[in-house]
């Protein structure tokens, strides 16, 4: 089981969603977050403003995957993600050593 954090560009968010969903992938966790990467203080257009400051909006994409489907889910982010401009994001991948489900004490697959 892994651990997949996906910061990408907020508009870009509703695309991310409906190709993992299409892709079976139903539980995650979305967060608006805000940082900076390698393209620093550029302006971005977000919700109809223009931020120039060094922090820009983003959103966090949490998703518990199996091994068998790290792949796909990676490939999915990145194909639905990417407008081929700095500050597409990334993708950070961690190994979870176990998973429970608190209501009915599954664990590791079960529970995700």
């Amino acid at each position: 089981m892994y651990w997949l954090t996906a910061i990408v560009r907020p508009f870009k968010l509703n695309d991310v969603y409906d190709q993992l969903v299409e892709e079976g992938i139903g539980g995650m966790t979305v967060t608006e977050v805000k940082g900076l990467g390698s393209q620093r203080a550029n302006t971005e257009v977000y919700r109809g403003n223009s931020y120039s400051h060094d922090f820009i909006p983003k959103m966090k994409i949490e998703i518990a995957v199996s091994e068998d489907a790290l792949e796909r889910v990676i490939d999915t982010i990145v194909n639905s993600a990417k407008t081929g401009k700095p500050g597409d994001g990334k993708i950070f991948v961690s190994k979870i050593q176990q998973a429970y489900r608190i209501r009915t004490n599954e664990i590791d697959l079960d529970a995700i």
